[in-house]
């Protein structure tokens, strides 16, 4: 038996066969002078390359069953796909490019697709924009086939199994989680990471910072392993009697679990009848379901940019597309008419860093550090067309329910005005247009910045409510990448300097006698809880399964003692 030790980032223990995602090699397209005597077979190599492209898309587009609705945009792609590929104009312009330029045939293709993307693309027209991005994707895949880059393709994991990888998106989490994943290690990632704190919504057993060259030279495909995340180990090919061991800590695990559901039906309170309120978050309608099974008060933060990362399905976008209005709404609604009145929290698009969006809408932006540059709100106000669509749909939605609307990663009360104006604007359009609406949505904003805190006196004068974002929060505040596990034991939810924001927050949010509220990982965590507790937060938000366990450790506490708590980490020297 071998044992290989990581971080323990989501809670609990796995057993189960392995399955290893191999490292995605990227490509690169080198430009290098031919002879006229290797035309032909580099043309061949590009004749063939199409044939068997066309071929895989045809197959994808037959097994799409017609009967599904939320199958038609990815069935509109893959026929587009299949006519480009046929289409005797620019086939005819890369042959000409190819003969006439004598340059390898992988970069005519890669050169001349680009060129015809970009005159799409400056044509004004949104339609062709799409098919810019259409003509990119489908002459990549004929270029990775040609090259011998195969991608992994995340829906090709088997059910019930621990997955191993380098690192993974939070698109890639989301397919996984339909999968029936028994456990995930990754060698990179922060234990605060969009990929982690998804795997923890799923409840799904994660270990990170993992020594990538053991892994890759000791562990194979259908290996049994074991995950333990309460001593951060994992261990390949156990015996039997170790097998047998660990299979009785999950079912004690699961029989804690049905302890926990005694609190189900039942008020967050303290041991002296302090009330709290649990809200969950979540990334999809799917989650939506589940947070309301497990009790919760309503949801605390609906992260939207994870619908424009998935397919209606849960099956990543094949091809970028523009984000659309009607989609929005009916997922908002959804969400909206599973809580039954209760609080919904709503929070607009914020994307980047790592959480890349791939939409027509939005150019790349290549940036040497993305967790500081166009991301959240300032990606919404330098392109307004994404918050006023999302806004429309929003206000649309919310004669479905109790909602609220977040705005993230705000750093002044200049940027909160302008959203509200653009919020005012579609208001009065969807009155114009005699599109029923609630007027009275209440929208605030996400502290998740140093400035935003020592600000939030100003702040608190033009929102409706705060919400601590303490992953940010902290992030920002200590200069710690919390995707970066080389630096993870400096990232401290806790420091002195995080605290101290947190309490101006609240202090300032008190003032003006709007609500306060944590959704980052702090609320979900135990000895983080009583000291929030302790420091006046009395609504926290956070991955649903956690919720009836977090009601029976606040029944534990008087108020008195949660004070004490968190009265010893803010008065430190």
């Amino acid at each position: 038996m071998e044992v290989f030790l990581g971080i323990s980032a989501a809670e609990g223990t796995a057993v189960g066969q392995a399955f290893i995602i191999p490292e995605t090699e990227k490509r690169t397209v080198l430009q290098k002078r031919i002879k006229v005597s290797d035309l032909e077979d580099g043309w061949k190599s590009f004749e063939e390359a199409i044939k068997v492209v066309t071929a895989d898309v045809s197959e994808k587009l037959s097994l799409l069953p017609k009967e599904i609705k939320a199958n038609d945009i990815q069935r509109e792609i893959l026929e587009t796909y299949i006519l480009m590929l046929a289409d005797p104009v620019f086939l005819n312009e890369v042959k000409d490019f190819y003969e006439k330029e004598l340059y390898n045939i992988e970069y005519a293709v890669y050169f001349k697709s680009e060129e015809y993307a970009a005159r799409l693309r400056n044509a004004g027209n949104e339609y062709l924009a799409e098919r810019a991005q259409d003509i990119t994707d489908v002459f990549g895949m004929v270029l990775n086939e040609m090259m011998g880059l195969h991608p992994f393709d995340i829906n090709r994991v088997p059910e019930n199994k621990i997955v191993l990888a380098t690192t993974l998106s939070p698109t890639d989490i989301i397919v996984l989680s339909k999968k029936k994943l028994l456990g995930l290690v990754l060698t990179e990632g922060g234990l605060s990471s969009h990929v982690v704190i998804l795997a923890r919504n799923y409840g799904i057993p994660t270990l990170v910072g993992v020594n990538r060259a053991s892994i890759q030279k000791k562990i194979k495909n259908d290996e049994w392993l074991v995950i333990d995340t309460g001593i951060g180990e994992i261990l390949a090919e156990p015996d039997e009697d170790t097998l047998a061991e660990y299979r009785q800590k999950i079912e004690a695990e699961r029989e804690e679990l049905l302890l926990f559901n005694e609190y189900l039906d039942k008020p967050a309170k303290t041991k002296d009848g302090e009330e709290f309120k649990l809200y969950a978050n979540i990334g999809s309608t799917e989650e939506a379901d589940i947070a309301a099974k497990c009790g919760a008060d309503g949801i605390g933060l609906f992260r939207t940019e994870f619908l424009y990362m998935s397919m209606a399905d849960g099956t990543p976008h094949v091809s970028a597309r523009a984000f659309n209005e009607e989609g929005q709404f009916e997922a908002y609604k959804h969400v909206l008419e599973i809580m039954k009145g209760k609080p919904v929290t709503i929070r607009t698009l914020d994307a980047g860093g790592d959480k890349l969006i791939n939409s027509t809408d939005i150019p790349t932006f290549t940036e040497k550090n993305p967790l500081m540059g166009m991301r959240a709100v300032r990606l919404s106000l330098a392109f307004p067309q994404i918050l006023k669509t999302q806004l429309r749909a929003l206000y649309r939605a919310s004669i479905y329910g109790n909602l609220k609307i977040m705005l993230p990663l705000i750093t002044s009360s200049e940027q909160v005005e302008q959203c509200l104006a653009i919020a005012a604007q579609v208001r009065e359009e969807l009155e114009s247009e005699n599109i029923p609406f609630n007027k009275e949505v209440p929208i605030g904003i996400m502290i998740e910045t140093a400035a935003a805190a020592l600000t939030s006196d100003c702040l608190a004068k033009v929102s409706d409510f705060f919400s601590l974002g303490t992953n940010d929060l902290t992030q920002y505040t200590l200069a710690v990448d919390r995707e970066n596990s080389n630096v993870s034991e400096l990232y401290d939810e806790f420091n002195l300097a995080v605290l101290r924001l947190i309490d101006i927050t609240i202090n300032n949010a008190k003032k003006e006698k709007i609500p306060v509220s944590v959704c980052g990982e702090m609320a979900s965590r135990k000895d983080s809880v009583l000291v929030l507790g302790g420091m006046g937060i009395r609504n926290l938000s956070m991955g649903a399964k956690l919720i009836t366990r977090t009601k029976k450790l606040l029944s534990q506490f008087t108020i008195k003692e949660l004070k004490a708590i968190s009265s010893k980490r803010l008065n430190r020297l």
